[in-house]
């Protein structure tokens, strides 16, 4: 993973600082890419600690259509918290509430995980149903019947629907490539924000896993995947963890394997997931912009 090290000194040595939507500040770069053979491993970042539950249950969570956090809070996933949480804050409902609080309101009470946990028609809806189009079952059908087509594409970015959505999709458009002997695929995302302490290396995990999984129900074996982003940044408030993280040395990427053959990919579950030979650097926490 030295490539996601590379990133991070190439923003603070040449990044521009600029203000932000969240206030908080910047410092960013435009137009970057990386590549991640998978054959030579889980592009798990190893320095420091990722949560893999977390992302594979979110991808979970989009590829069943869904857009409400009530399924990720009972799994104790709390990617989503931030967004729902301050929506509420303004809401007449409120009564003071800290986040702790209203997350445990979403655990508890269905009616209020109806209205205050939905996120908006936001990655898996568009995954799902976009404008009435089922994009990942058109992907799927298309990667076995059509493998050289270039419109295996799949994106969230749907601009009728944008302004219902607590974010818009930040991990906008994947295309997907079948190699000439049709024994690999291969996945490139384009990222048009990229918070690369916290979020990117969750993206590039996600994103790598979803490739490996379509491979498998498609009858690939998972080739590249590959990271292209358009304004790619590192938060003001991030800095001292960023300083810290290139102190360490990657270590050997985990590998990951599944526990069965899945036929359809709405029938992943997550204990299929194996993840072996992860050995991570500590945790290095840091505050989430919303």
């Amino acid at each position: 993973m030295k490539q996601y090290l590379e990133l991070l000194e190439t923003i603070l040595t040449n990044g521009s600082d600029r203000q932000d939507r969240t206030s908080t500040g910047t410092r960013s770069i435009f137009g970057y890419q990386m590549r991640f053979d998978l054959g030579e491993g889980f592009p798990l970042l190893t320095t420091k600690k990722v949560h893999f539950k977390s992302l594979a249950v979110e991808l979970l969570w989009f590829i069943q259509g869904s857009t409400n956090i009530r399924p990720l809070v009972l799994e104790n996933v709390r990617i989503w918290n931030e967004w729902p949480y301050a929506r509420y804050t303004k809401s007449a409902r409120y009564q003071g509430e800290t986040l702790e609080e209203f997350v445990a309101k979403i655990k508890e009470d269905e009616v209020f995980a109806s209205e205050f946990g939905e996120l908006g028609p936001v990655y898996g809806k568009q995954w799902r149903d976009f404008n009435g189009v089922d994009q990942l079952s058109v992907l799927i059908d298309g990667l076995k019947r059509n493998p050289f087509s270039r419109r295996h594409i799949i994106s969230a970015w749907n601009p009728a629907e944008l302004e219902n959505m607590a974010l818009p999709p930040c991990h906008m458009m994947m295309q997907f490539y079948v190699s000439s002997d049709r024994k690999k695929l291969s996945c490139q995302l384009y990222q048009r924000s990229a918070d690369v302490f916290l979020g990117v290396p969750f993206n590039i995990a996600s994103y790598a896993l979803f490739t490996m999984m379509i491979a498998h129900v498609c009858g690939y074996e998972a080739g590249e995947f590959v990271h292209t982003f358009g304004d790619v940044h590192i938060y003001n408030d991030h800095f001292e963890q960023v300083r810290l993280q290139l102190t360490r040395e990657p270590k050997s990427l985990p590998t990951l394997r599944f526990a069965r053959k899945v036929e359809s990919i709405e029938d992943f579950r997550y204990e299929d997931f194996i993840l072996e030979n992860y050995d991570p650097h500590p945790l290095i926490k840091a505050q989430v912009s919303v």
